[in-house]
C-alpha cells in the first residue's frame, strides 16, 4: 500500500507541490463536471417546460416552472440527459412518457404537493 508521505529521495517541498497540483486538478475536474451538469439541467428544464406547456394543458402557466423543477429534481442523471437531448431534437411522445414516469414517483408527487400543485395528467387522458 502506498503512503501519502513523500517518497524516498523526493524533496518534501516537491511532494507537497505534486499533491497540491493533483488536488487542484481534481477540483478543476469537479468544476467542469458541475458546469456540464448545470448546462444539461438547464436544457432539460427547457424540454420539460415545453412538454408541460404543450402536452399537459391542465397545468396552469403559473405552475409550469415549479412543476418542471419537481420533475428535474427527481429525474435520474440519465433522464436529465434524455430531456436535454429532447431540448435539441424536439419534444416527442417519448418525452411525454418520460415526464409521466417521473411524475408517477412518490418523491415527485410530494414535491408537487409541497409546491401547492395537484397531480395533473397529460392531454388525452
Amino acid at each position: 500500500m502506498t503512503s501519502l508521505s513523500a517518497q524516498p529521495g523526493m524533496p518534501r517541498a516537491r511532494w507537497v507541490a505534486l499533491v497540491g497540483a493533483a488536488l487542484m486538478g481534481l477540483s478543476a475536474c469537479e468544476n467542469a463536471t458541475r458546469a456540464g451538469d448545470d448546462v444539461a439541467r438547464r436544457s432539460a428544464k427547457a424540454a420539460v417546460s415545453e412538454t408541460l406547456a404543450t402536452r399537459f394543458p391542465s397545468v396552469p402557466n403559473a405552475a409550469v416552472t415549479p412543476f418542471t423543477d419537481c420533475i428535474i429534481d427527481n429525474a435520474t442523471a440519465r433522464e436529465i440527459g434524455e430531456f436535454a437531448k429532447d431540448a435539441v431534437i424536439g419534444v416527442s411522445e417519448t418525452t411525454v412518457a418520460l415526464v409521466r414516469a417521473v411524475l408517477a414517483r412518490p418523491e415527485t408527487q410530494r414535491c408537487v404537493l409541497q409546491a401547492g400543485i395537484s397531480s395533473l395528467g397529460p392531454q388525452g387522458n
